[in-house]
């Protein structure tokens, strides 16, 4: 038995200070006090926030086949010191998820070496109709999508292939998760961009020109049409564009990640190809657009994730057609949030409705997202505080390296709990030990 006593839960629209009961590894009960009956484990969270565990949707750990980058090890570590307990892994690997049998290989590569409770998203592709017809719809989140060219080369750009994949995901009753952006535009972009400045690799600052909101609108903009003509449920990943919000409402959803709503192109001028990512990083007009519809309670952007992606330092070096894009962000999502929270973006309340309970309800996540009796004990306990600093010593990605070094935050994570054990407390030991015997379960669905 373990108890979390005097902690402000966060859940479900309010705060209330409670204590909190996990028996083995759910919640038993949430008392507005309880008195420790000797035995049981207790966690003092006075002074603390108590909130679900964090839902990351879209993350990159890049096992099988690319793991000079990173590994279900290392990335669900920084994962549980981040106060993130769930994440759905992306297809992008080598092989690419987009057999059963390359999922069921993650699947059995997950056990007893993920940190928190992990998915794996199948991957659609020009020709693969009749695996994705096979998936258990229990043990997958989605389907993934890319409708434009990013890390792996899994694009989908057939239009009788894009037809099928959204009428089967329809027929399936899955949510469609999609990378929208037009390839053609982009190649004409780089090309153009190349022959003006007469250089094979511009410098990065030109990568959101590249990559432009044209690119991104356009493709977003068909996700939505063949979304409408075949009834199916389109979840558009990593939202960048002001113009895109538009597009959303319905059974057409967004996702905003943390490195969209942190970054703007004025920002490539100090951090470089460290913020490099697909899509581009945008206009502050577009990022302030994004930070404003996470405040309002609709369906405009329902999720907040990272999109996780590690490469190497030497990966990153080079302009907006060598540097490799992409960011790792986990271990650092939540508290860059909760410093939204402090600017007054939106709330904590809100903060948790993005983070926990709407993946979990996009996705049809059983058991998890929630404080709720009876739910899996999936918790992260925060503090606001004395302030921190991110060093490159704290930074458990296998990439070594972070956008966020040197910045500063008010708020750390105490403790992350994973199916009631504690898998890692204080944000600022060095001490890995909690996390040696500590492992995530697969998450169902629909269930």
């Amino acid at each position: 038995m373990l108890l979390i006593k005097g902690g402000i839960i966060v859940n479900e629209g309010r705060q209330m200070k409670a204590d909190l009961v996990v028996d083995g590894d759910r919640i038993r009960e949430i008392p507005p006090s309880v008195s420790p009956q000797g035995g049981e484990t207790v966690i003092d969270a006075e002074g603390c926030y108590v909130l679900p565990g964090v839902i990351d949707s879209h993350v990159h750990f890049r096992e099988p086949g690319l793991m000079h980058k990173a590994d279900m090890e290392t990335e669900s570590r920084a994962a549980a010191w981040g106060g993130v307990t769930s994440v759905f892994e992306m297809p992008n690997t080598k092989p690419q998820t987009t057999t059963i049998e390359a999922l069921r290989e993650k699947q059995e590569l997950a056990k007893g070496r993920m940190h928190v409770n992990y998915a794996f998203f199948p991957g659609a592709t020009n020709d693969n109709l009749d695996e994705l017809r096979k998936l258990d719809v229990h043990e997958v989140p989605g389907i993934k999508l890319f409708m434009g060219s990013s890390t792996g080369n899994m694009l989908v750009d057939r239009e009788e292939a894009l037809d099928g994949i959204f009428a089967l995901v329809k027929e399936l009753d899955l949510p469609l998760m999609a990378h929208c952006e037009d390839t053609e535009i982009i190649n004409h972009n780089m090309a153009r961009v190349k022959e003006e400045l007469g250089m094979d690799d511009p410098p990065i600052q030109y990568h959101p020109f590249i990559r432009s909101e044209e690119a991104c609108y356009r493709s977003s903009l068909l996700g939505v049409r063949l979304a409408k003509k075949h009834g199916t449920r389109f979840h558009i990943a990593h939202i960048t564009t002001a113009r895109e919000l538009e597009l959303l409402g319905d059974n057409i959803t967004g996702e905003a990640t943390v490195a969209h709503l942190l970054f703007s192109r004025e920002d490539y001028d100090t951090l470089g190809a460290f913020i490099k990512c697909n899509p581009a990083v945008k206009t502050l007009n577009d990022r302030d657009a994004l930070r404003n519809a996470l405040s309002t309670f609709n369906y405009q952007l329902s999720t907040i994730s990272t999109d996780h992606a590690p490469h190497t330092l030497e990966e990153k070096q080079g302009g907006a057609a060598k540097a490799m894009s992409g960011m790792p962000m986990v271990q650092f999502s939540l508290v860059s949030m909760l410093s939204l929270v402090d600017k007054e973006v939106l709330t904590i309340e809100r903060l948790v409705e993005l983070m926990c309970h709407n993946p979990a309800r996009l996705f049809g996540v059983s058991e998890r997202g929630f404080l709720r009796p009876g739910y899996k004990a999936d918790i992260a306990i925060v503090r606001k505080g004395e302030a921190w600093t991110v060093t490159k010593d704290i930074i458990q990605s296998k990439c070594g390296w972070s956008p966020l070094e040197g910045k500063t935050f008010n708020w750390k994570v105490e403790k992350t709990l994973v199916n009631g054990q504690i898998a890692y407390s204080n944000s600022l030991t060095s001490d890995l030990s909690p996390l040696t015997s500590i492992y995530g379960q697969p998450i169902k669905f629909r269930i």
